[in-house]
């Protein structure tokens, strides 16, 4: 499982301008399975996005298509680690 950090380096403007490109990049990622959950950091200077069932390296090819990424608009910080506890009634892919 993948924690996903993402940070703004450029203007809200020009954020703005690629939201919704942005948006259906998230909406093939949730549809493959991909992701899980996503949405903007509060204060909005970023966003997080967690990620399940993708090696790393594919995961980089995934992040590097995001128009964000394209654009030059954010820059992504990357953090694996193993659920081994899960709340009641979440099902998640669990580590073997």
């Amino acid at each position: 499982m993948y924690v996903i950090n993402l940070s703004y380096i450029a203007s809200l403007e020009r954020v703005d301008d690629v939201l919704d490109a942005h948006r259906a990049f998230l909406t093939r990622q949730f549809e493959a399975g991909v992701f899980i959950a996503a949405g903007p950091k509060v204060p909005r200077d970023g966003g997080v996005i967690l990620a399940v069932g993708v090696e790393r390296e594919k995961l980089d090819e995934i992040l590097a298509s995001d128009p964000f990424a394209v654009q030059q608009i954010a820059r992504y910080e990357v953090t694996e680690f193993k659920a081994t506890r899960l709340a009641p009634g979440l099902n998640l892919p669990m580590p073997a």
